[in-house]
Formats: structure tokens, sequence, C-alpha cells
């Protein structure tokens, strides 16, 4: 019976290394030390927002409507998941950040108008 990586594991900074392959089909059992890749080590929260963020092609919007919560929380949960697979996330454009709350309806056109000037 197999079950997921006991990850993270208490007092553990590093990733874990991998000591034993087991190849149920065929019996086949290798040893040595194998290195996880950065996304083997993912927690299961950060899992799971990866494969929805792939199910919906990227799309955060698509990301945001599926789990019913704001662009912003959706954001940082992607910069969150960025970063634990060694990416440092880009700083937010604010220009950016003024229309997609345009397109949200959050701000009016003329709002979005003035914090575009400044």
């Amino acid at each position: 019976m197999s079950r997921p990586l006991p990850l993270p594991f208490p007092d553990e900074t590093e990733a874990p290394l991998v000591t034993e392959l087991r190849f149920p089909t065929s019996g086949v059992t290798v040893r040595g030390a194998f290195e996880l890749n950065e996304f083997a080590t993912l927690s299961p929260e950060n899992l799971e927002f990866l494969r929805l963020y792939i199910r919906v092609r990227g799309n955060l919007k698509e990301v945001e409507r599926v789990l019913g919560l704001s662009y912003p929380t959706v954001r940082a949960r992607f910069d969150t998941l960025l970063r634990a697979i060694g990416y440092e996330p880009e700083p937010a454009d604010p220009q950016n950040e003024v229309i997609e709350r345009l397109e949200r309806g959050e701000i009016t056109p003329d709002e979005a108008a003035r914090k575009l000037r400044r």
C-alpha cells in the first residue's frame, strides 16, 4: 500500500533523499541516493493548487472562479507556490492590477482612469 510522502517533516529543513525505488510490476528494487524534484516535495495545499492551475491552463481568473476566492488571495497562493518550487515571484504591475480590478467590476472606469494617470 502506498501513501503520500510525509512532507513537510517536523524539524527538517532539507529535502529528503530517497534511498530505495521499488517497481511493483517487475519486482525490481533499486537502492541508492535519489533526489526528489521540487514538485515531489510540495505541501498537499500547494500540490492541489498546482493541479487546479494546470487544469484551467494557467488562468488565474478561472482559479479564482473555481475556488470562490478573491483575485488577491489567488495571486498570493500562486506566489506561495512559486516560492515553494524555488522561484521568486515578479512584483505585480500596478497598471495590470488596476485593469484587472476594472474587469472584475471592483472599480468604475473613472476610478481606473484616475489610478492609471498617477
